[in-house]
C-alpha cells in the first residue's frame, strides 16, 4: 500500500526481525533486540529528508567537503510503546530532543485517551518524528498529530513498525501532509481493533507486562 504519503521499507533484515516479533514464543529480550533492529533500518528512511549544510573538513590526509545537519530533530514517542523506538532513533541523531505524549486505549471503544504531554519548544522550526510502533485505527497518531500542530509543528512524519490500511486511510484523510514510514502493512483490524496478523500488544511484549 505504498503511495506518495506512505513508504514501506523493504529489507531482508526487516523480514527476519518482523517474523521474530510476530512469533508468540519470542522472549522479551529477543523481542526488544529485534524491535530495535527494525527501528534502525526504518530510521534511514524516515530521516532521509533532513537538510544539511556543506562544510569543509580536514581528514588525516587532506581537506575535503562534508555535510552536517542544519535542523533540529524532535522525536515524539507515543507512550508507552513508542519508547521502544526511541533509543535507536536517538542514537542515530544524538543531538535530537524528545517530547512525550501519553495516550491510553479504552478497551471497550478502542479510542485513545490523553493522560500526559511534555513537548520541547520551537516545534515550528524542527523536523518532528512521531514514534508509534502499531498504526491500527490511527486514533493515537491523529491525536498526536493534532496536538503537535496546535503547538505550531509544521514538519511531521510518523514512524511505525506495523500498519494497516484502516489507520493509513484515516491519516491520509485527515492529515495528508504527514508522511508515514512503516516496515509492513498488515491485512486488517479485527472486531476488537487489533491488527491481523499483527504481533499482539507491542507494549506488553516489549516491556514484559503480559499476564
Amino acid at each position: 500500500m505504498e503511495s506518495s504519503q506512505v513508504r514501506v521499507v523493504h529489507h531482508p533484515l526487516i523480514d527476519h526481525s518482523l517474523t521474530i516479533l510476530r512469533d508468540a514464543g519470542t522472549t522479551t529480550d529477543a523481542f526488544r533486540r529485534h524491535a530495535r533492529a527494525i527501528t534502525v533500518l526504518i530510521a534511514s528512511y524516515v530521516l532521509d529528508h533532513l537538510p544539511v549544510d556543506e562544510v569543509r573538513v580536514q581528514t588525516p590526509l587532506e581537506e575535503t567537503v562534508g555535510h552536517r545537519l542544519n535542523t533540529n530533530v524532535i522525536f515524539v514517542p507515543v507512550l508507552r510503546a513508542g519508547l521502544a523506538m526511541l533509543d535507536a532513533m536517538s542514537d542515530i541523531v544524538p543531538q535530537s530532543k524528545v517530547g512525550f505524549v501519553g495516550l491510553e486505549r479504552d478497551e471497550m471503544t478502542a479510542i485513545a485517551r490523553s493522560y500526559y504531554q511534555k513537548l520541547p519548544s520551537h516545534l515550528a522550526d524542527a523536523e518532528t518524528i512521531i514514534l508509534d510502533p502499531m498504526l491500527a485505527t490511527g486514533g493515537s497518531a491523529i491525536q498526536t498529530i493534532e496536538l503537535l500542530k496546535e503547538k505550531k509543528a509544521r514538519h511531521i512524519r510518523l514512524a511505525c513498525i506495523v500498519a494497516v490500511p484502516e489507520g493509513i486511510r484515516a491519516i491520509e484523510e485527515q492529515h495528508p501532509d504527514v508522511a508515514i514510514v512503516t516496515a509492513v502493512v498488515d491485512r486488517e483490524l479485527n472486531e476488537k481493533k487489533y491488527i491481523l496478523p499483527g504481533l499482539g500488544d507491542f507494549g506488553d511484549r516489549y516491556f514484559g507486562t503480559i499476564d
